[in-house]
């Protein structure tokens, strides 16, 4: 054991590996030795009884069930260790508030965080990590740990593999004994109980050594799955919680809530020494935030390989697998979203027999979310449809339920609610109901969920065109759409989609007709609240409303839904966007001939995300595309648009996009055929003097229609100075000119003045502030400057200027007519001159001289 970590250290002498690498392998080996040392401590009167545990737990955990209602076993069993796909869990939780539909706000931005992950940002750990020294940061009375993962993304799947593990004698050998609970099941407990009575209801064969087994809290593990299920009250913020002695749970016999067993073994208040496990969805990380967490982890789901890997085992014909696998990864929609396991599942259900047909039409395979579930849903009914009398009404009463957990935030359902909704339990013998809803049996109850949270939204969407009456469904989707949590984001994505004829042209066959009459009052809802949005995106959440009616719009793939109207302008600059969000926004663009003004700033888009904006990116007039992430090969995407033969851009926006002179050359090529673009900004980019000298080359073509430029804090010297000093002497077109935050010095601003001095340069604004100008070089702007008439606007604020350049500026302002402001703040007059210049203002009504 020591030779072990003695030769780890002597292996670094000779490695570039940091110290922090090597904490990870050798706290492998110091559990190992907790594991011994546990084993041989372990009292001889409990190792029958542990394994006897492991036996039991090994034979409950060692198989995985899958669904396979469209192969001939409607339910296949495989063993876990085949099965169980390893997953990404990082040592960290990304953002603990998820104010949209969790499933594509973790999708959302999923490859990019895995890039992050790659390049240190994130930590990843194994599962077998949760509880060691380096990560748990054990204390004396224990350690808890958190994981969190949206719905589908295999916490279940995750702690059953760890209690196999351990069973198995694989992991988390230190403890003695694992307990694993599911908070759904602890839902139907009502009753105050004791903990030794929560462990005995499952695990009745300890029933006459617990107390022996509690004298060693240490080597306890706790686990309690899906705390977003939990219907009692845990909160940690709650410190009255402590004192109030009806909350209190001093030991194993105390008869407590089931809430405050929860909460006492977490805040190690219960059995100090013991470690606990708690896996739940984002959506109720909240309640955790002060509880006593050591380790806070997120299951990430699949990256691009492992997603690949999974269509792999799931089909046993290659050819498919691979068929499958390629129609996702080119499908933007359906890609985003299978990093989750279970959305994973769900496209290899319904996209499986689309390419075990001999011959399949391509046009008919799902590209969009609501066609992938209307598919699903057809397939089931295909199978079933004949074993109940009326598909329609069940899945109308199916769908009433599933639209109040929605509504709820409720996922788990009981016996009680399906008698509630008309459904009896017995009818659950039914295959229909058995592929629509799974059934799972404890030791106190039996409850139901859907195969996924997004199958549930589905059938209560799908419940809005069933009901012979639809009411006032404009009120319930307007409500549904004012809503700030998310939780009926997909569900309303759905109800557009379902009002498209082709979409559910298969439902038809054993439903019957949709109401007409819902379909065309959604259709009208989606219209007015695109026109309604796009003319109100002051805040997030407008802009984020604004967003979801793109959604609607593609989901319902209506192009003449698409036209938008009177609608010119979209704006959702600050509002993070995704590649997802982008495919979507080409879409409705590239179908609408009425969007002039696109505003993208600042939106987190890379590269991936332009890639799915390209096609449509020609069409605008006006694209602000600054404060994005683009870099040199997303500029180069840009530019195919510029020399695009129909395009129609006119002011676009790069500042700030990490454009290096590298990048500039493709995007000056592009100039050189593009008769469109009347303005271009490219200030806050690294292109320094040879990046200017080649937008300097586009400015001298003769051709060249820009009007305004900004070259703002793009690193420009004295040195490149002159190049842009001779585009300037020669350009007919330039009327707007920013050169701010560049180290021009006197010596550059004498070369621009002489480019500016040109009888062919009809100069309207220049920006020259925080650009090291002096009085001496101000002599030299002032004198090139005196003769430009057409001069409306002078920036020279945050320069080093003195009353010695009061007379200088004095003369320029009187010889300037035309001139409407001047801005001189944040620089070194005196109170005599700044009063000399301001009394400039009485001489000239409407100037303005800004100090």
């Amino acid at each position: 054991m020591h030779g072990s970590i003695w030769n780890l250290f002597l292996s670094s002498k000779h490695n570039p590996h940091s110290f922090h690498e090597l904490i990870p392998p050798i706290c492998d080996l110091i559990e190992s030795f907790k594991a011994m040392q546990a084993s041989l401590e372990l009292a001889a009167e409990l190792k029958d009884v542990r394994q006897m545990h492991r036996e039991i737990l090994k034979a409950q955990t060692e198989t995985l069930r899958v669904n396979m209602f469209l192969m001939t076993e409607k339910v296949k069993v495989f063993p876990l260790v085949d099965r169980y796909a390893e997953l990404t869990i990082i040592f960290t939780v990304r953002d603990r508030d998820v104010v949209e539909h969790e499933l594509l706000a973790r999708g959302r931005d999923h490859e990019v965080w895995r890039e992050e992950l790659l390049g240190g940002e994130f930590e990843k750990i194994r599962t077998d990590q949760l509880f060691q020294s380096f990560w748990a940061r054990k204390s004396k009375s224990g350690s808890s740990s958190s994981v969190a993962g949206v719905a589908g993304v295999g916490k279940t799947t995750m702690v059953q593999k760890i209690v196999y593990d351990w069973a198995a004698g694989k992991i988390f050998q230190q403890f003695q004994f694992i307990f694993s609970f599911k908070f759904r099941d602890l839902n139907t407990i009502k009753d105050r109980i004791t903990l030794n009575e929560l462990i005995l209801d499952q695990y009745p064969y300890f029933r006459n050594i617990l107390g022996e087994v509690g004298k060693n809290p240490e080597g306890l593990l706790f686990i309690f799955d899906g705390l977003d299920e939990f219907k009692g009250i845990i909160n940690f913020a709650e410190s009255q919680r402590d004192t109030e002695p009806q909350h209190q749970c001093p030991d194993p016999e105390s008869r407590c809530e089931v809430s405050d067993i929860v909460y006492s073994l977490i805040q190690h208040k219960l059995l100090p020494g013991c470690s606990v496990l708690v896996t739940t969805r984002p959506t109720a990380l909240h309640l955790l935030e002060k509880a006593e967490i050591s380790v806070w982890a997120e299951i990430l789901g699949f990256d691009g390989e492992e997603r690949k890997e999974y269509f792999t085992r799931y089909f046993e014909d290659q050819s498919v697998a691979a068929a499958v696998f390629k129609h996702v990864k080119e499908n933007e929609i359906l890609y985003t979203m299978s990093y989750n396991p279970s959305y994973c599942c769900i496209l290899g259900l319904t996209l499986g027999p689309f390419f075990t047909q001999t011959h399949w039409d391509p046009q008919r395979v799902p590209k969009t979310i609501t066609q992938l579930y209307c598919d699903y849903i057809y397939n089931i009914l295909k199978n079933h449809g004949r074993e109940i009398e009326s598909p329609r009404e069940v899945l109308l009463r199916v769908g009433q339920m599933a639209f109040t957990g929605v509504a709820e935030k409720n996922i788990v359902f009981t016996d009680g609610d399906l008698i509630k909704y008309n459904l009896q339990p017995s009818q659950f013998l039914s295959g229909f109901l058995m592929d629509l809803l799974e059934r799972e049996d404890s030791a106190r109850s039996v409850v139901y969920t859907f195969p996924h949270l997004t199958v549930q939204e589905f059938v209560a969407a799908l419940a809005q065109f069933l009901t012979p009456d639809p009411g006032n469904i404009l009120k319930l989707l307007s409500e549904a759409h004012s809503t700030t949590d998310g939780r009926f984001e997909v569900f309303l994505r759905f109800v557009a989609g379902l009002a498209s004829p082709g979409a559910v042209q298969g439902l038809e066959e054993f439903l019957g007709r949709f109401r007409q009459q819902t379909t065309c009052r959604v259709l009208d809802w989606v219209k007015e609240e695109v026109k309604r949005r796009a003319g109100n995106t002051w805040t997030k959440a407008d802009k984020m409303s604004l967003l979801n009616a793109m959604h609607y719009i593609f989901e319902s793939q209506n192009h003449a839904l698409a036209q938008l109207g009177s609608v010119e302008t979209l704006s959702f600059c600050g509002l993070e966007l995704t590649p997802i969000d982008c495919a979507v926004l080409s879409h409705v663009i590239g179908l609408c001939d009425t969007i002039k003004h696109l505003d993208l700033e600042y939106c987190c888009i890379q590269c991936d995300g332009l890639r799915r904006l390209g096609p449509a990116l020609h069409k605008c007039q006006y694209l602000g595309l600054g404060g994005n992430r683009l870099g040199d090969s997303g500029v180069k995407l840009l530019s195919a648009a510029l020399v695009n033969a129909d395009c129609k851009i006119q002011r676009l926006g790069l500042g700030r996009v990490g454009l290096t002179d590298s990048g500039a050359e493709d995007l000056v090529s592009a100039l050189s055929t593009n008769h469109s673009l009347t303005e271009l900004d490219l200030g806050g980019n690294g292109l320094g003097d040879s990046g200017v000298k080649l937008v300097s080359a586009a400015l001298r073509n003769p051709d060249c229609k820009i009007q305004r430029l900004g070259l703002w804090a793009v690193g420009l010297t004295d040195s490149g100075a002159d190049d842009l000093a001779s585009a300037l002497s020669t350009n007919r077109s330039l009327t707007e000119l920013n050169l701010g935050d560049n180290e021009l010095g006197d010596s550059g601003v004498k070369l621009v003045s002489a480019g500016v001095r040109n009888s062919d340069c009809e100069m309207q604004r220049l920006w020259l502030d925080s650009i090291n100008l002096t009085d001496s070089g101000l002599d030299d702007l002032a004198s090139a400057l005196s003769t430009k008439l057409s001069l409306l606007e002078l920036e020279l604020g945050s320069n080093s200027l003195t009353d010695r350049s009061v007379a200088s500026l004095r003369r320029l302002i009187l010889a300037l007519p035309s001139l409407e402001r001047i801005r001189l703040g944040s620089n070194r007059f005196s109170a005599d001159g700044r009063n000399q210049l301001e009394s400039l203002r009485g001489i000239r009504p409407g100037l303005s001289v800004e100090l």
